[in-house]
């Protein structure tokens, strides 16, 4: 994705063919599509299969220690995404593939042993080392469907260079973030992270409950970060920096044969306007989280109707994420709850008919899950507005506080999950307010976000 936005500027420089060309000699290349038959049929728009693996021969010494890259590689592919590019260049849906899916690899010969392996089942991050790209193609075509035109793999050291060139990239997280393994620690807020620190970011798995959903989450949100990054900082005006940054990604990562300096070029000039609401991000939807494999123990079975409805929209180039209206007004406070999931009794605590009603309609319309049904409180002359929750709600409360400017936070003990706010006169709007990670951790079937929903504010 920081090639595609690379390009922009270069081949609006008009210099983009000939420091492209120099930087495309240096890629290392792969064939991944040799002697492949029977593949799906080509849909619209592209597919590339963009693979991270836990390569770290060029790691320094220095970095093992600091950011915790010890241990001996497996050889696999830490992460998988499908990355669809539209035919009109208007569009780019991230797909990530969870790394222990279940699935049942094509017959090959083992790249380590030379042994002939017929149709069995494995993790899919373990038919990178069986087979190498060739056959984590063919796998992710089998399971997809989906014809995949070009192959983009990087490894820990290309992802430190890129993150590094760019000067950094800014995440945001509203709990504090700590991995012992990988050795992250992240306060809760805004950070502005390097190469090294960035990968750990990436590759954490033990933050939270969610494993690999909740890391393949932190991924996306990254790679929106990147893009916001690479396209409204200005590092792309500058052509030396474009040169670098390119020079980054392109000098250090694998790719197939055809995945060169022309095709880099027309995607760079159709693609002037990206931005990171021009990205939408998913993960295959998720039936069992602990499907059973003798012989392999735990793995991730995929929901097979529902992936094969959201492949086909893929292949029909049909954006994931529902249509949005641009935002009209200040930008929405991001806010440590989903308001969806906060129900609120409104109260009219002044003597001015209808404010009730216009403060149950304002926290409706930001997504509070509302009575619908104001009431008028007992006491008519509240001059501040206030809002009543229980204790063991307080981040619900925090929410709906934000959208209530000015108003005041009171205990309730015993109030229950749903909140209360009475308005006084000194009411004067409902501000906007969403969810800070609309991702969430609940459960195995992921929304469909777009770029700019998952960026720091």
């Amino acid at each position: 994705m920081v090639t595609t936005v690379s390009v922009v500027v270069l081949a609006s420089a008009g210099i983009g063919h000939a420091v492209l060309t120099s930087l495309d000699a240096g890629i290392d290349r792969v064939d991944p599509f040799r002697d492949m038959k029977n593949r799906p049929a080509a849909g619209h728009g592209m597919n590339v299969l963009l693979v991270g693996t836990d390569g770290r021969e060029k790691i320094t010494e220095a970095q093992r220690r600091t950011f915790h890259l010890g241990g001996a590689p497996c050889h696999c592919t830490d992460t998988i995404m499908i990355v669809h590019i539209s035919a009109d260049l208007d569009r780019a849906t991230v797909v990530s593939l969870p790394r222990d899916s279940y699935a049942e690899v094509p017959a090959h010969t083992d790249n380590t042993t030379g042994q002939q392996h017929g149709v069995h089942p494995i993790r899919l991050n373990a038919a990178y080392a069986e087979g190498g790209p060739s056959l984590t193609v063919r796998t992710v075509e089998s399971m997809t469907h989906l014809k995949i035109d070009h192959y983009l793999e990087v490894d820990f050291v290309s992802f430190m260079r890129t993150v590094d060139v760019l000067g950094g990239v800014r995440v945001c997280t509203t709990q504090p973030l700590k991995d012992s393994y990988t050795g992250l620690d992240l306060s809760a807020g805004t950070h502005q992270l390097g190469g090294g620190q960035a990968l750990q970011y990436v590759r954490s798995r033990h933050v939270d409950g969610a494993s690999d959903l909740g890391r393949m989450q932190r991924q996306q949100k990254f790679l929106a970060a990147l893009i916001e990054r690479a396209t409204s900082s200005g590092v792309l005006l500058n052509p030396l920096k474009v040169r670098d940054v390119a020079g980054a990604v392109l000098g250090s990562v694998r790719a197939d044969q055809g995945f060169g300096t022309d095709q880099l070029l027309d995607l760079g000039r159709g693609m002037r306007n990206f931005s990171p609401r021009s990205s939408e991000f998913t993960t295959v939807p998720i039936g069992d989280l602990k499907y059973q494999v003798k012989g392999l123990g735990s793995t991730v079975k995929w929901d097979d109707a529902k992936a094969r409805a959201l492949f086909e929209t893929l292949r029909d180039d049909k954006p994931l994420a529902p249509p949005r209206p641009k935002d009209k007004g200040p930008a929405a406070v991001r806010v440590d709850a989903d308001p969806a999931q906060i129900r609120v009794q409104v109260e009219n605590g002044t003597a001015t008919e209808g404010l009730g009603r216009r403060v149950d309609d304002g926290l409706a319309a930001t997504g509070f899950r509302t009575t619908r049904h104001p009431a008028n409180a007992p006491d008519h002359t509240v001059r501040r507005t206030v809002v009543l929750y229980d204790p063991r709600w307080d981040r619900p409360a925090k929410a709906l506080a934000a959208a209530l400017p000015g108003s005041e936070l009171r205990t309730a003990p015993g109030q229950g999950e749903q909140l209360k706010v009475i308005a006084g006169t000194d009411f004067r709007e409902v501000r906007r307010v969403r969810a800070a990670d609309p991702q969430g951790l609940a459960g195995p079937h992921q929304p469909v976000v777009t770029g700019d929903q998952v960026v720091c504010p």
